[in-house]
């Protein structure tokens, strides 16, 4: 799934806290973008691998979340969202597609890797694929929640969010395209310096 569906999912993780507690409304909103973002930061390295931990963020925010509860604090409540976003940002991607470069052939078998497990899990293709159709849906479905839950605290936020994610759909396949006419218009000396994981596949 696109990023952005993470991110508005981890905000939308955060509504139960603005509604029982308000006075962590903020950091606990702040905190479930940041998590539903943070695990495709890896993307330079091995993605969905490096940072991508489905059973131990979910540990980790189950073991947080009581400690939020006994004592709620900033610290806390920011640390249990944040964790929980990125759980299920890593538990989510195994309903998507595959690692391929063109997922939407269908032809690979690993959608996250599970540290636990010491193994990939296999992609369900609920979402076809980062950026498909069905993506963009979601995308759209959960910054209409978000908006409905917090009566337009984070209009602007939302917003940009869900453009940057409809862009992103409608340019989907294309962007493999230019990437491999990009590597290949390159001079083999900047080819070399860049990063292995950011360029293997479209050489």
């Amino acid at each position: 799934m696109m990023a952005t569906t993470h991110a508005l999912a981890g905000l939308l993780l955060s509504v139960p806290v603005a509604l029982v507690a308000p006075e962590f409304a903020v950091v606990a909103a702040v905190a479930g973008f940041a998590g539903g973002v943070f695990p495709d930061l890896d993307m330079p390295g091995e993605h969905r691998r490096t940072l991508h931990f489905p059973v131990y963020y979910t540990l980790a925010a189950a073991a947080v979340g009581v400690a939020a509860l006994l004592l709620p604090s900033v610290w806390t409540v920011g640390a249990a969202l944040f964790l929980a976003a990125a759980a299920a940002h890593s538990l989510t991607d195994a309903l998507g597609g595959d690692l391929e470069l063109r997922p939407w052939e269908q032809r690979g078998d690993r959608a996250v890797y599970s540290h636990y497990h010491r193994q990939w899990w296999r992609p369900r293709r609920w979402v076809r694929y980062d950026g498909a159709p069905e993506d963009a849906i979601a995308t759209v479905g959960l910054g209409l929640l978000v908006l409905l839950a917090y009566d337009g605290v984070f209009d602007a936020i939302v917003a940009g969010t869900v453009a940057v994610g409809l862009v992103y759909a409608v340019l989907r396949r294309r962007i493999v395209d230019w990437g491999e006419h990009a590597v290949d218009a390159l001079p083999d000396e900047a080819v070399d310096r860049m990063p292995d994981s950011l360029i293997e596949d479209l050489r």
